[in-house]
């Protein structure tokens, strides 16, 4: 697949995502579009997984691929509105993302609603 044919794919996946975050946050914010796997670019998968992680400022909850690449993720809130959200995702019918890391942008951040 050419890169642009991944951001064209991955775009209309993630936008799914980003809605689905949108209504259960409030707020969704689209993130990546394509990963790239051994050199080559793929869009995002379009399976839906949840997660919650820690950013600078708060608790950010995603919604990943099954390979932990983010495709939406809502704004940073504090740890009782993230669980709240998370819960509503979870909720709605996207499973819990199961691994330890997501990649979200060009940074790899460990999963933590477990934790918390």
């Amino acid at each position: 697949m050419q890169y642009f044919q991944a951001v064209q794919q991955g775009k209309q996946r993630a936008s799914k995502s980003q809605m689905r975050m949108f209504e259960v946050a409030g707020f969704g914010m689209l993130t990546l579009t394509t990963k790239k796997i051994n050199g080559v670019f793929y869009p995002v998968g379009e399976e839906e997984f949840a997660a919650v992680i820690i950013s600078e400022g708060g608790y950010v909850v995603v919604i990943v691929d099954k390979d932990g690449f983010t495709k939406a993720q809502s704004k940073t809130v504090e740890k009782e509105a993230a669980m709240s959200i998370f819960k509503k995702l979870r909720e709605s019918g996207i499973d819990e993302y199961s691994e330890k890391e997501i990649q979200i942008w060009s940074e790899t951040r460990p999963i933590i609603q477990n934790k918390i």
